[in-house]
Parts: structure tokens; C-alpha cells; sequence
């Protein structure tokens, strides 16, 4: 476990924001406080600048005392800040990761709607929708996978289990 200078646990993760093609943010979560006005500043630079950013550019930039670790999947940008010493290719991982577990969250919440039958793939037309209209489920699903900044399971069953365990209790009557 790293250690600040105070000897409070380093978290690795500051914030994590999935954002739209249009530069709007669909889901932010912050492991460290940050004020309002502060956030809204941040949060429109960085959007801006990983959109504005060439697709053959790494995915790694530096943002004031921030790395910014961004990734995009179909219409959504997952974009993470964390500290300068930390690892970049573990966030990645990390980003794919949540992806798959998001897609196989959602995938199976999409199988059950089938339209013309068709079934909807998540990261094609779904994804931005499920997240608006399941933010809650995307924030829990996140909570099981990051405790205060730190990045704690990365099993998609574990993960994916306490959600079930919701959905499950929501439909009996």
C-alpha cells in the first residue's frame, strides 16, 4: 500500500468521467474532494482536450498536476485522472475491463429487448442510453471495482454478483 507523506493511503484514481461524442458528461465519479466550480472547470478542459486530440496520439496526457488516462469505446470516452507517478498502461486496463464489465451487465439487460429482433449490442447504439437510464447500476458496478481511489477487484463475477443480487430483489413482489 503506497503511503502520502502524512501516511494516509495514495489513492491512484482521482476521478473517472464517461463522456459523449458531444463533449457531455454521462457519468463522473470523484475519489478525492473537489469543489464544484473546480470540477466543472477540469472536467470541460480535459473533455475538450481528449476530443480534440488525434486518434494516433497515445492515450496518456498531462493535465495540470494530473496524467489523464482516456480510452474510447463506440460513442463514449472513459477518461480517468490519476496521479504523475502513477502506471498509465494499468489504467488502461483497468478501462477495459470496466468496459467488458459494463457490456456484460448491459448485454444481458438488452437481450431481453429485442427490437425487430435484432439484439442490441451495448457499445453500438445502446450504450449512452443504458448508462443515462441506469446510472445508478453503472455507479454500483463501479463502486464493486474502485473503493476510495483505489482499484479493488477487477472479476467481472464478483463484480457483476451484488448488482444481480439487487436486480433480483427489485423484481419479486
Amino acid at each position: 500500500k503506497l503511503l502520502t507523506e502524512k501516511g494516509a493511503a495514495k489513492k491512484m484514481l482521482r476521478f473517472l468521467l464517461l463522456v459523449n461524442k458531444q463533449g457531455q458528461t454521462r457519468l463522473s465519479q470523484y475519489y478525492s474532494h473537489v469543489p464544484v466550480e473546480e470540477r466543472v472547470t477540469t472536467e470541460a478542459d480535459i473533455v475538450r482536450k481528449c476530443l480534440a486530440r488525434n486518434e494516433e496520439l497515445c492515450s496518456f496526457m498531462e493535465y495540470k498536476n494530473y496524467k489523464v488516462v482516456y480510452r474510447k469505446y463506440a460513442s463514449l470516452y472513459f477518461i480517468i485522472a490519476i496521479d504523475n507517478s502513477d502506471n498509465e498502461l494499468s489504467v488502461l486496463e483497468f478501462i477495459h475491463t470496466a468496459v467488458e464489465t459494463f457490456d456484460r451487465y448491459f448485454e444481458s439487460v438488452v437481450s431481453v429487448r429485442r427490437v425487430q429482433s435484432i439484439i442490441i449490442s451495448w457499445f453500438t447504439l445502446q450504450c449512452e442510453l443504458d448508462i443515462m437510464f441506469n446510472v445508478n447500476k453503472a455507479h454500483m458496478i463501479l463502486d464493486e471495482m474502485v473503493v476510495n481511489g483505489n482499484i479493488v477487484e477487477t472479476n467481472r463475477s464478483r463484480v457483476l454478483a451484488p448488482v444481480a443480487v439487487m436486480d433480483k430483489a427489485a423484481t419479486i413482489k
